[in-house]
């Protein structure tokens, strides 16, 4: 079983950054697997967008949108994940709801930035960013 908690959305006007942050807390027992970390982003009547994951290796990959402006990275601890997406020179069309998400057991780079990788998900943090 594994908890996400994001924090660190807000309102920025363009240009600006963000720094998002998100707790994954684990079973001990859980801690020996691999696993991937994602941000997903969704906003209003459009569909859930994968925007940056990692995974146990720190291999990164992200949505061309945001490609040279967002940087994922992670902490690892015992029992206790830390995902982070720097968001710099963001637009308005960042603007969105804001998921971490967490997937354990399976190996698929290419299915990284899908959904239906991950069976964990946080409640959200929204960003907005103003013209």
């Amino acid at each position: 079983q594994v908890r996400l908690v994001e924090s660190g959305g807000g309102s920025v006007q363009a240009g600006g950054s963000l720094r998002l942050s998100c707790t994954a807390s684990r079973d001990t027992r859980d801690t020996t697997g691999w696993y991937y970390l994602a941000w997903f982003r969704q906003a209003p009547g459009q569909e859930r967008e994968g925007v940056a994951a990692i995974d146990r290796n720190h291999i990164a990959r992200y949505a061309n949108s945001v490609k040279g402006r967002f940087a994922i990275s992670q902490d690892v601890a015992e029992n206790t994940l830390t995902l982070y997406l720097q968001m710099n020179s963001l637009k308005p069309e960042d603007t969105a709801m804001y998921y971490c998400a967490f997937s354990q057991g399976h190996r698929s780079q290419v299915l990284m930035l899908s959904p239906d990788l991950y069976q964990s998900w946080g409640p959200g943090t929204q960003v907005t960013v103003s013209s």
